[in-house]
């Protein structure tokens, strides 16, 4: 997975993937297969990003059993192109990936509760 870093959220037990352009499919799609994969396309110079951040972290610690993170920054070398391959129109945007297939998203800040309950929603039984 060149490119892609691995990194453990701070204050949160979970590890984070990072991927690009290039290992995105690797990453998100692959891995989808066996469990499900939250993908969150987010900016650094988003408010909104920065503030949904620590809720989506937070249940991604309490679900970690039952899907994956993944963050992909959209400034970051070429990883436009997958915000505009998914037709992203703001950011942050959420992405639920199963079995290889987007299956929900939603764009825009949540609170904890909110994205705990989309989750349940969307995760295979």
């Amino acid at each position: 997975m060149a490119g892609s870093e691995q990194r453990i959220a701070p204050f949160w037990n979970i590890i984070t993937w990072y991927p690009t352009l290039h290992d995105f499919q690797e990453i998100v799609i692959g891995a989808s297969r066996t469990k499900p994969v939250v993908v969150d396309f987010w900016a650094d110079w988003c408010s909104p990003c920065h503030a949904i951040a620590p809720h989506l972290q937070r249940v991604m610690e309490e679900m970690s059993d039952q899907v994956d993170l993944v963050k992909v920054e959209v400034d970051e070398g070429e990883n436009m192109k997958l915000a505009g391959k998914y037709k992203l129109r703001g950011f942050p945007t959420i992405m639920l990936f199963v079995a290889g297939e987007e299956i929900a998203r939603f764009a825009g800040n949540r609170a904890s509760h909110w994205i705990r309950d989309w989750l349940e929603q969307h995760l295979p039984a």
